[in-house]
């Protein structure tokens, strides 16, 4: 989902809403403009008519009415059956031309010369004098084109005023919700302490600040209980199983005949004590925290060795084969880490790799550079792993259906999480061996 700023959002919507506004207004303002001028230009071509009919064309009347129609643009004639009387210089009706009806006798439009043009006709019943007017109807407008041209810039000035204003008074708005994102930000697990209502001014904000420090009081308390959980599950569930552990090895002695049912047991036990160990591990670590991890310079190839060596009863046991490839000299594998941290997500990825390799396999080790990282690559030999597989590989507790091997599936997320720590990087991706294949990279 694509994710877009309240900040511009809001902008946008007022804007758009004052523009919506003043294109409306700026649309009456023409149509009663219109209507206004319409009705103006029409009594002016009356009043003319009506002295044209009256007055005496050789005296100062004539000149007025010249005098008008050159300030409209009104064209006149005045013609008594069929002939002219008098008309203005520059009228011109064309001897074919569309008249289009409006349902007034006296008033109508006339298209000629590629325009449309209002026209007037009068005629009067005494002396039978007719008049005919007629005046461009672009003309009429000119004044009102002038005057939308005007209101338009003076909105579009007003639109940019109101964008600049608007984009920073609702910056300052903002700081509300900014210094309440400054706040949540200070939130860790040592400091979940509610939020003072009294410094966010909004009473939009409250609800949610009010649900906001109930979710901290809520996750305080949960924090508290997995720490009471970790510190109690370290001591009343390590001590039974070691009890359990040492009564197996008494009764392996009293009953030698029974040592193969006791092995099963024992192994059983030692499965639930590492797994245990390892949620231990996995709920101590945490990324916040990776600046005050303890962290020591040391070769990473000594680290694998020791990883080997811990792991050869069980490489043994499964008849596997180990095969190594440094890349790398032994004075340019040093990486600044927590050695004991790293020491157990190799030994992890390691015994993963010896836990799906087939009897009598092969598991091999790679250690070389990739830009500014020291990578250990780790694959073994396998059938093939399904994408789906794949996909879920690193998750907690996850395991692959139909797989015979033991374990808890925490091994990788421990990885993964160790990596996190030292701000590293871990793929899992499937291997030209036909298993697994897992990179692992250090800064250096």
């Amino acid at each position: 989902m694509k994710v877009v700023s309240l900040q511009s959002r809001l902008i946008k919507t007022s804007l758009i809403s004052s523009v919506i506004a003043g294109c409306v207004a700026l649309l009456l303002f023409v149509v009663i403009s219109i209507y206004q001028t319409m009705q103006v230009q029409d009594e002016i071509m009356d009043e003319i008519s009506d002295m044209l009919l009256i007055a005496d064309l050789t005296s100062t009347s004539g000149q007025q009415i010249d005098e008008l129609s050159d300030q409209f643009d009104i064209q006149y004639r005045l013609s008594y059956q069929q002939q002219i009387l008098t008309q203005s210089e520059d009228f011109q009706l064309e001897q074919q031309y569309y008249t289009l009806n409006t349902g007034d006798d006296q008033y109508g439009f006339i298209w000629q010369e590629r325009q449309l043009w209002r026209s007037y006709r009068a005629e009067d019943h005494q002396s039978h004098m007719q008049v005919l007017l007629l005046q461009p109807l672009g003309d009429r407008f000119k004044e009102l084109m002038h005057s939308f041209a005007g209101y338009s810039l003076i909105l579009i000035m007003l639109w940019l005023m109101q964008w600049i204003m608007q984009h920073f008074l609702v910056k300052r708005q903002f700081r509300a919700i900014h210094q309440l994102s400054d706040q949540i930000s200070e939130k860790n697990a040592d400091y979940l302490t509610p939020i003072q209502s009294s410094s966010i001014e909004f009473k939009e904000l409250q609800p949610m600040l009010g649900q906001l420090n109930h979710l901290l009081q809520r996750l305080e308390q949960s924090l508290k209980a997995e720490q009471r959980f970790t510190a109690d599950a370290s001591h009343e569930l390590r001590s039974p199983l070691s009890a359990i552990q040492m009564r197996l090895q008494l009764l392996q002695r009293k009953y030698p005949e029974r040592a193969s049912d006791f092995a099963a047991m024992q192994q059983d036990i030692s499965r639930g004590t590492q797994t245990l160990e390892n949620l231990l591990l996995l709920a101590r670590l945490d990324p916040e925290y990776a600046e005050n991890l303890p962290k020591t310079y040391f070769a990473l190839h000594t680290v694998i060795d020791e990883a080997i060596q811990a792991l050869t009863p069980f490489i043994k046991q499964r008849v596997i084969q180990i095969q190594q490839q440094f890349l790398v000299a032994e004075q340019d594998d040093m990486v600044f880490a927590n050695q004991q941290l790293i020491f157990t997500c190799i030994r992890n990825v390691l015994d993963n790799a010896i836990r799906y390799t087939p009897e009598k396999g092969c598991v091999y080790i790679t250690l070389d550079k990739w830009d500014s990282y020291l990578q250990l690559i780790i694959e073994n030999e396998g059938d093939g792993i399904h994408p789906e597989i794949l996909q879920h590989l690193g998750e907690r507790f996850y395991r692959a259906l139909g797989t015979r091997t033991q374990g808890s599936g925490l091994g990788l997320s421990i990885c993964r999480k160790i990596i996190e720590l030292h701000h590293g990087q871990m793929e899992l991706l499937p291997s030209s061996y036909g298993g697994l294949k897992v990179v692992v990279r250090l800064l250096v």
